[in-house]
C-alpha cells in the first residue's frame, strides 16, 4: 500500500478481563476480526493487557510490565504479519529495574517493531495514579512512518494538550489515535456531571482535529472495574470514535459495549480542509516564545 492513498483504521473498543494471557488472546482475535472487515491499521485500548491497575497504587503491579520488544509485540506481529495489517498497542514497558513507561508500540503490516511512543503527560488524580508507575517519555512527539504513511500515536492524558496533538501533526501525521482508559466514578454513570466530563473529552480532541486539519481517533475501553483492595472502582466509557480534520464524527461506539470501528482515511479531506482553514499557514511562529514556560508570572 502506498502512503500517498487513503487508508483504513479500525478502533478495538473492549473490555479486559484479569487474566493478561486471556486479554492478548482476545486483543489478537479482534485485531483478526478488524482485519477482515477491511482495516490496515488497527489501534487498540491503553494498556489492554488487564484491568486498570492504576487505580491504586500497588508495588506488585510493576510484575504486569514487560519489555518491548517482548511476548505482546511478538503476538501482535504474527497477526500483523499474517494479516498485512499495521498494530497500535499501548503496553507496559519494563525499560530497565525499576524504570516504567505507558509505551505504544507500533508493529507495521511485515511484523516489523516500525516505531514505539512513550506516553508523555502522566496523571496523578484519584484513580489515576499514573505517576506512581509510569516515567515521562523521553522520545517526543513524533509520527511513525509504516506501510499505511506516517501515523501519529499518543496516550490518554495527552488528550488535553493542544501542544502535543499539534507537535505531532506538524510531523506530517494525517491521523491522531489515542489509546485510552478513562471512565466514571460509578456514582457520575450518566449523571449530569458525568455527562459534562465525556462532551469535554470528546470535544477537546474534536479541537484538536480541527485546529490541525487531521482526523482524530480515541480508542477507549468499556466494562466497571474495582480494584483487589476494595472500592468503587471505574465504570469505563467507551465511546471510542473517529472524526475528520473538520471535527464531524464519522463513527462513535457505545459506552457500555464492546465494538470494532471501521473507517476510512480520506487524504483529500485534510488537504481541501487545510486550504479552506489554513491555520498551518497563519501561525505566528515567530511569537509563540511563551509556551516553553510553565506560567507567565516572572522568571522561567
Amino acid at each position: 500500500m502506498s502512503a500517498s492513498r487513503n487508508f483504513t483504521v479500525g478502533l478495538v473498543q473492549m473490555g479486559m478481563s484479569a487474566d493478561p494471557a486471556e486479554n492478548l488472546a482476545k486483543a489478537c482475535a479482534k485485531v483478526e476480526e478488524a482485519a477482515a472487515k477491511g482495516a490496515q491499521v488497527v489501534c487498540l485500548p491503553e494498556l489492554f493487557r488487564g484491568p486498570y491497575f492504576c487505580q491504586t497504587e500497588d508495588l506488585g503491579a510493576f510484575d504486569l510490565a514487560e519489555t518491548v520488544p517482548g511476548p505482546s509485540t511478538e503476538a501482535l506481529a504474527q497477526v500483523a504479519r499474517a494479516r498485512q495489517v499495521v498494530v497500535i498497542a499501548s503496553l507496559f514497558e519494563k525499560r530497565a529495574e525499576g524504570l516504567y513507561h505507558n509505551t505504544v508500540a507500533v508493529l507495521d503490516a511485515d511484523g516489523r517493531l516500525a516505531g514505539r511512543y512513550r506516553k508523555m503527560h502522566i496523571p496523578d488524580d484519584p484513580g489515576f495514579y499514573e505517576k506512581f508507575y509510569f516515567t515521562p517519555g523521553d522520545l517526543g512527539f513524533q509520527a511513525i512512518e509504516t506501510r499505511a504513511g506516517k501515523l501519529g500515536t499518543l496516550i490518554c492524558w495527552d488528550q488535553w494538550y493542544p501542544e502535543a496533538a499539534r507537535l505531532t501533526a506538524l510531523q506530517g501525521a494525517p491521523v491522531l489515535f489515542y489509546p485510552t482508559a478513562i471512565g466514571w466514578h460509578p456514582k457520575l454513570l450518566r449523571s449530569m456531571e458525568g455527562l459534562e466530563m465525556l462532551d469535554a473529552w470528546r470535544t477537546v480532541q474534536r479541537g484538536h482535529a480541527i485546529a490541525n486539519g487531521v482526523y482524530v481517533a480515541a480508542v477507549n475501553r468499556i466494562g466497571h472495574e474495582k480494584p483487589a483492595a476494595g472500592g468503587d472502582g471505574l465504570v469505563f466509557w467507551g465511546t471510542s470514535f473517529l472524526c475528520d480534520p473538520f471535527g464531524s464524527i464519522v463513527e462513535e461506539a457505545a459506552d457500555d459495549k464492546e465494538q470494532i470501528l471501521v473507517a476510512e482515511i480520506d487524504l483529500a479531506r485534510v488537504e481541501r480542509t487545510r486550504r479552506e482553514w489554513p491555520f498551518l499557514r497563519d501561525r505566528r511562529i515567530d511569537a509563540y516564545g511563551g509556551l516553553e514556560r510553565r506560567f507567565l508570572d516572572g522568571p522561567v
